[in-house]
């Protein structure tokens, strides 16, 4: 019996990988994995514009290129765009607006400054009180001592593989935004 792919089960984790204290780490920036904590794919940051998402194997999934401060483009192995994501406000990490492979608009929005969950619907909920809601992100801290964060994000089973593959590399970002490469400063 095989495994299920990356984007066909119903929540995956991105997270920091654990790492000694005391010592420098070397390895892949985020980790991605079951809910059980099987791995299923390294993110790596190339440098401060580019971060690269390969399944354990080696095997390349997605690029996720930053334009400025708050804009990213996702490609495929053949430099393809399959999605964006970007944020506007002074809050950067309170909503980012999705666009997948077959130019599906979607929101990935902050339930408030203090909440650590993010909803994934259609429409903002701002402006329609009960959105649709068709996935959930939710962050927290795994190693208070060094700061570790870890992202559960859920997927609902009507979003198609394209769709999940955009949420993922949009948690790669929500990241970033929150934890600029090499910034070692509290989360955002």
């Amino acid at each position: 019996m095989t495994e299920p792919g990356l984007f066909e089960l119903e929540a995956v984790v991105v997270g920091q990988p654990k790492r000694p204290r005391w010592r420098r780490y070397v390895g892949p920036a985020l980790a991605v994995s079951t809910v059980k904590g099987t791995p299923l794919a390294w993110v790596t940051y190339t440098d401060d514009t580019y971060s690269v998402v390969t399944k354990t194997s080696g095997e390349f999934i997605v690029r996720i290129e930053q334009f400025g401060p708050v804009e990213f483009r996702f490609t495929d192995a053949a430099d393809r765009e399959v999605g964006t994501a970007g944020a506007r406000g002074l809050i950067k990490t309170r909503q980012l607006s999705l666009q997948t492979e077959q130019g599906r608009r979607l929101l990935l929005t902050r339930l408030g400054l203090l909440h650590a969950e993010w909803h994934l619907t259609e429409t903002d909920p701002e402006r329609d009180l009960a959105p649709e809601i068709l996935g959930r992100v939710t962050v927290s801290t795994i190693d208070s001592w060094i700061g570790l964060q870890q992202y559960v994000a859920e997927m609902d089973l009507r979003l198609d593989a394209s769709e999940r593959r955009s949420l993922v590399a949009s948690v790669v970002c929500l990241h970033q935004l929150r934890r600029p490469p090499g910034d070692s400063a509290a989360p955002v």
